[in-house]
């Protein structure tokens, strides 16, 4: 890899950073639009994926994470960390199998483990002794049906970044 190629690397690379935990931290300030931050988030470990290959996905992945949390130190940054920031690479994963049937059963596994782990921190230490409105199955088909969206939307997102922007970008 030669210089120029280098630099152009780390300059996307922390711009890119940037913007990711701008987002995490508007999600974690903001009293509305939490999910869509976190999702916009998520995006850009695509790109680095797109155009640098997944060990540095991989790479951008734990420098966000590591960034958000010593910057953001509240645990809103947890979404994050556990779920959004490493979405995008699981997915790639799961969406090299041959099978969709097997990819969308990985990805709502993932999901509902992530889920479940959200519930248990907040019955346990955010909501003591406070009820759901709505029974909690109701709640994670709801949230089960968001995730297929963002999913799809993600999906959307990459494919629009491929065809459409990387050409124009030159990176």
């Amino acid at each position: 890899m030669n210089n120029a190629t280098r630099a152009k690397k780390i300059t996307l690379s922390g711009i890119l950073l940037g913007f990711t935990v701008i987002c995490v931290f508007l999600a974690s300030v903001l009293p509305t639009s939490r999910l869509s931050l976190y999702a916009v988030s998520s995006l850009f470990t695509s790109i680095i994926i797109i155009e640098f290959g997944l060990k540095a996905g991989w790479t951008f992945y734990a420098a966000s994470a590591v960034l958000s949390a010593i910057l953001i130190p509240r645990l809103e940054v947890l979404p994050y960390i556990v779920f959004f920031g490493v979405y995008g690479l699981l997915k790639l994963y799961f969406e090299r199998l041959q099978s969709r049937v097997l990819d969308y059963i990985l990805k709502l596994v993932f999901f509902n483990i992530c889920l479940l782990l959200g519930f248990v921190f907040l019955k346990e230490f955010i909501m003591v002794g406070i009820k759901l409105a709505a029974p909690v199955y109701i709640v994670a088909a709801l949230m089960e049906i968001v995730f297929l969206v963002y999913d799809y939307v993600y999906t959307l997102f990459i494919r629009f970044y491929s065809s459409t922007l990387k050409p124009k970008l030159k990176i």
